[in-house]
C-alpha cells in the first residue's frame, strides 16, 4: 500500500488545499500543515466550507496521522493498520462529540519537529 499517497490525499481532503500551491509561503501541502501545525493554528489548516464544525481533538489526530504517513523518510511512516486504528478512533471521536484526550497516549504520535526538507521531496519507497 501506498502510505506517502495516503496521507497527501488525506491532508487534501483534511485541508481543501492543493499538494503545491505557488501563493503559500510553504508551497507543499506537508510544509504548510507543518508550520501551521507548529503554530497551533488548526482553524487555518481546516477545511472552511466545514465552517468550525469538527471536533479539534479528532481533526489533530487525524492531521497527525495525514502527516505520519507523509513522513519523507519510509521507516517512519505508520502501516495501513496503524492509520487505519487511529483514522477509526478519530471518526469515533467525532461522532460521539467526546473530547477525550486517551488516543494521545497512541503507539503512532507525531513528532512536530518532522523536517520537510525541500530536497528530500521525493519520498522514499516502504
Amino acid at each position: 500500500s501506498d502510505v506517502y499517497s495516503f496521507g497527501i490525499v488525506l491532508l487534501e481532503i483534511i485541508t481543501n488545499q492543493r499538494v503545491i500551491d505557488q501563493t503559500r509561503q510553504k508551497s507543499h501541502i506537508t510544509e504548510w500543515t507543518a508550520y501551521m501545525l507548529n503554530r497551533g493554528d488548526i482553524t487555518r489548516i481546516m477545511d472552511p466550507n466545514l465552517q468550525g464544525d469538527y471536533n479539534s481533538r479528532s481533526v489533530w489526530r487525524a492531521l497527525e496521522v495525514a502527516m505520519l504517513c507523509a513522513n519523507p523518510l519510509s521507516e517512519k511512516r505508520p502501516s495501513m493498520s496503524q492509520v487505519i486504528v487511529e483514522l477509526k478512533e478519530c471518526f469515533i471521536s467525532e461522532n460521539s462529540g467526546s473530547s477525550n484526550n486517551q488516543d494521545m497516549n497512541s503507539q503512532i504520535s507525531l513528532e512536530l519537529s518532522m523536517s520537510f526538507d525541500t530536497k528530500a521531496a521525493t519520498p522514499s519507497a516502504r
